[in-house]
């Protein structure tokens, strides 16, 4: 058994039954480990993101985007992740969900090309990764717009046009769910007259407290 400092994901693996309900499989355990594998290789060359080690990943990026999955709708669902960066939250909630139909939206050319290789890495089905920014893809690929169930954002500021633009994406009745601030940071001020509430979710088997703003695109 691994050491309490030990480099490992086993932080991450522990807290499955209070994020998923079960201990992780063993697909899901080689699914995560080739990820941050990936992840850091990568890094050392384009510094996709501030954490350096496998256990700082797999809490840092991965057991965060498992946060969300409380408020996903029950699959199958259509998902699409803006401002997606090295994946997070979507493809670790598509690890853990076969049922979740993923697109990943990201503008920046590396982050891009990491999720190319991230997906043949994993041979992930169901899971598409779109170039550019979210409110010019909608615009111009009108395929995309009101076809999912669920926008999932985590890297974005809130604010009105943010939330308009993630809404363009939805069918009617379908949910924004975006990361809102940590614990004792005020929630920022939103102008905007559609259904959003601000929920907290205490994940209290793992010490983790987690604020989510929702958004529902009207019917």
């Amino acid at each position: 058994m691994a050491g309490a400092g030990a480099d490992t994901l086993e932080d991450l693996y522990r807290a499955f039954p209070a994020l998923v309900g079960r201990a992780p499989t063993a697909t899901e355990r080689a699914a995560f480990e080739r990820y941050a594998d990936l992840l850091i290789r990568w890094n050392r060359i384009h510094h996709l993101t501030a954490l350096r080690t496998r256990r700082d990943i797999g809490r840092g990026l991965f057991l965060d985007s498992l946060l969300f999955r409380a408020l996903v709708p029950p699959g199958p669902v259509r998902v699409v992740d803006i401002g997606a960066g090295s994946g997070i939250p979507g493809v670790p909630l598509r690890i853990v969900e076969p049922n979740v139909a993923l697109t990943l939206i990201e503008s920046r050319r590396k982050p891009v090309s990491f999720l190319h290789a991230l997906l043949r890495e994993l041979s992930l089905t169901d899971v598409t990764v779109r170039h550019g920014r979210a409110e010019d893809l909608v615009r111009n690929t009108p395929e995309l717009l009101g076809i999912f169930d669920v926008v999932l954002t985590r890297a974005v500021g809130l604010s009105r046009v943010v939330i308009e633009g993630a809404l363009a994406y939805l069918k009617p009745s379908g949910v924004l769910i975006a990361a809102g601030p940590p614990p004792g940071v005020p929630r920022p001020r939103i102008e905007w007259d559609g259904i959003l509430e601000w929920k907290d979710i205490d994940f209290s088997a793992i010490g983790v407290r987690r604020t989510f703003l929702i958004c529902t695109r009207a019917s």
